[in-house]
């Protein structure tokens, strides 16, 4: 029998007053007196949104399964909420999203007195992994990210990716044009802030498709590099069958057994 709970629905106003939908999912034999530890899981796209729905890739319930209740936010830049709202991440490409996703983890401990406030990890995939690897980057909160796929350098993804153009107008000009997105929003380059009380600190667990070529293998390579060279705890898994998802149904399980791993470790 799985004991699989209806996902809750709320939305509260963003600091630049659009509204953001979010919901939350709780784990097999919910019990509301007792406290939980919060997974803030991220959407890939941006182009995209979460869906009420049973889906393979990042199976919300499967996340949940060990004891987590699962935080899912359509940060700006998803789609279904009007064009305006879909571009608005044009020229603020990871911080803007990021911070709506640490909004909506303050508005969910807010919310719900199950969730422990001390016990906090996020993680994403494709585009999700790349704003992993921003919070990772930007702020201490989380005690664990997960990784997948994930962007480290907007300049070296520019060059390596399969998409080109896009990246460009997204950040406001090529990489030799005088648009400071290139740097100031690259996770890597955010890495060694330590005197501003943030960088690369919180453990990290990487893991990619050496078949990929959305977002090619050499950013996780160069995302396992930085946190060994910070001596962050880091676990790099690359899976050689693998493209810009784990699909292989061996690899899959594999996948979420070292997930829940490496959150019950940290957490």
């Amino acid at each position: 029998m799985i004991d699989w709970l209806p996902l809750e629905h709320f939305s509260f106003k963003a600091a630049d007053g659009r509204e953001i939908h979010n919901m939350i999912v709780k784990p097999p034999a919910f019990d509301p007196a007792k406290k939980y530890p919060l997974f803030v899981v991220i959407h890939g796209g941006a182009a995209n949104m979460w869906h009420d729905a049973f889906v393979l890739r990042w199976n919300y319930h499967l996340l949940a399964q060990p004891g987590y209740v699962v935080l899912l936010t359509d940060y700006k830049g998803s789609t279904g909420y009007g064009e305006e709202f879909a571009r608005s991440i044009q020229f603020d490409p990871l911080k803007g999203p990021a911070d709506e996703v640490n909004q909506a983890a303050d508005e969910a401990i807010k919310r719900y007195a199950f969730i422990d406030a001390s016990r906090q990890a996020a993680g994403g995939a494709s585009y999700g992994g790349h704003l992993a690897n921003w919070l990772q980057a930007t702020t201490t909160r989380y005690k664990a990210i997960v990784s997948h796929a994930g962007e480290m350098d907007l300049v070296m993804q520019w060059g390596t990716s399969d998409s080109i153009l896009a990246r460009e107008i997204n950040s406001g000009s090529p990489i030799w044009g005088d648009s400071k997105v290139w740097r100031e929003q690259s996770p890597v380059m955010q890495g060694g802030n330590h005197a501003k009380g943030t960088g690369f600190v919180t453990p990290i667990l990487i893991t990619v498709g050496e078949l990929d070529f959305r977002v090619p293998m050499n950013n996780a390579l160069m995302n396992f590099a930085t946190q060994q060279r910070l001596n962050v705890p880091s676990k790099l898994l690359v899976f050689p069958e693998a493209g810009h998802w784990v699909l292989r149904g061996e690899d899959s399980r594999y996948w979420y057994g070292e997930v829940h791993a490496w959150l019950a470790k940290w957490l």
